[in-house]
């Protein structure tokens, strides 16, 4: 196994080749092989061990036996201890689920201090067998019969390739020893009832069943990459760049066939799941939007515009009698002058004792409405900006400059007939964008 190791180290992973990476070593017969592989081809690597917790001195076991690997291999050796039942009760996460969450966590922050690029884990053909038949179980597309990647920005996997029975036997032939965790054996857990029940009952039936899912694997994978350079295409055809993000037509969504696997494909890397919700959006309001963790979808006019979710900012800034000049949450100046001279968009002249401070700089909110200058009587704000043809992302980005509860500029817009200079004015006060 060590040569067939060597061969596909070379051929597929030569940043191993090249670099320090840290693998992640649990004290069980995957982690230990591959460390000894590792090992055997004088690969410059750290272990990483995380004890959970969990099973009292048999955790403290692992601990110790991976540290003497390390030792003995006089390799660096990581060890981090985690409070895995606190962090369950806080999180509401399940034991699977935290104690991935937890490791590799901290393995990031291992690569981060150590200024490593990669982590090397011991998943392998079984493994993906395994995966492969829990997210079956669960429906899903094709992104989740292809498989755990060999390789992503962060992690190797080269131990992929290599079945659970092919790393036993090089263990025995090595004269290794490891640990076993007896948790592997409890059938309470869906991927142990799946790998002790569901597994051998297939490959009793076919004796060549791993290698024939690999290579079903292997061509699920390529029709997967067909499907994402057509998906690349579309988003490259259909994704507008703008300021904020990209605009995309509603029109050429709805042409789509089949539309919610195809909505499911452009949208899944912004980490929209609820497609149905995208779908509906389609037919919405305009100012109506669809949220993921990361960014949002909102419905305007004939287009979708799709940006990133950003922290809500404080949208309430003021300005003392005695300033002439802020820089958030826009660039504006000001100075008293003698006359109008020359007009603008980002120019605006008010009669300085119709203003009272402080004044405040804040976003416009439903209900706003002002007098525009040149015009008769009041509109609300809403209005003006339906008028201007303002997209919703403008709207949202429009600031108003205000005198207490009435607005004075909409910024960068129009001023307000109730401030403006007449014949009585004493004083001109000229408000100016910089930028």
């Amino acid at each position: 196994m060590l040569s067939e190791f060597k061969k596909h180290i070379t051929l597929n992973f030569s940043n191993l080749l090249e670099a320090p990476f840290i693998l992640a070593c649990s004290g069980g017969l995957d982690s230990i092989v591959l460390a000894h592989l590792c090992y055997g081809l004088g690969l410059n690597f750290q272990l990483a061990h995380c004890n959970f917790r969990l099973r009292g001195e048999a955790s403290d076991g692992d601990e110790k036996f991976v540290k003497k690997t390390a030792s003995d291999f006089d390799l660096k050796f990581h060890v981090t201890h985690f409070d895995t039942v606190g962090y369950m009760n806080k999180s509401g996460a399940n034991v699977q689920v935290a104690a991935r969450e937890l490791r590799y966590a901290w393995f990031a922050e291992l690569m981060h201090e150590n200024q490593i690029a990669t982590l090397v884990t011991a998943h392998h053909a079984d493994d993906n067998l395994e995966t492969f038949i829990i997210n079956l179980s669960r429906g899903t597309g094709i992104d989740g019969l292809t498989g755990i990647p060999e390789k992503t920005d962060v992690i190797s996997r080269p131990l992929l390739p290599f079945s659970r029975e092919q790393i036993l036997e090089y263990a025995k032939s090595a004269n290794l020893k490891w640990r076993e965790d007896s948790s592997n054996i409890e059938k309470k857990y869906l991927r142990n009832k799946i790998r002790h029940e569901v597994v051998p009952i297939l490959k009793e039936l076919h004796p060549t069943f791993l290698d024939n899912f690999k290579n079903t694997l292997a061509n699920l994978s390529d029709t997967s990459l067909i499907f994402d350079n057509h998906v690349k295409e579309l988003a490259a055809n259909f994704f507008e760049p703008i300021t904020e993000g990209f605009r995309i037509s509603i029109s050429e969504l709805e042409d789509l066939n089949p539309q919610k696997s195809y909505i499911r494909a452009l949208f899944k890397a912004y980490g929209f799941t609820a497609y149905n919700d995208i779908i509906q959006l389609l037919q919405g309001m305009s100012g109506k939007e669809v949220r993921s963790k990361t960014h949002r979808l909102i419905r305007d006019r004939e287009y979708l515009l799709l940006t990133v979710l950003k922290n809500k900012l404080n949208e309430v800034f003021l300005i003392h009698q005695g300033q002439n000049q802020i820089t958030d949450p826009v660039a504006m100046r000001w100075n008293i002058v003698k006359t109008i001279e020359n007009t603008a968009v980002n120019i605006c002249y008010c009669d300085k004792d119709a203003l009272k401070y402080p004044l405040v700089v804040r976003k416009w909110k439903n209900g706003d409405y002002f007098y525009p200058f040149g015009m008769v009587g009041k509109k609300k704000v809403s209005k003006f900006f339906k008028d201007e043809k303002m997209n919703v992302l403008s709207k949202e980005k429009q600031w108003l400059l205000c005198s207490g509860n009435e607005i004075v500029w909409v910024i960068g817009k129009r001023g307000d007939q109730r401030f403006a200079v007449t014949e009585r004015t004493k004083e001109i006060i000229k408000f100016e964008l910089t930028t």
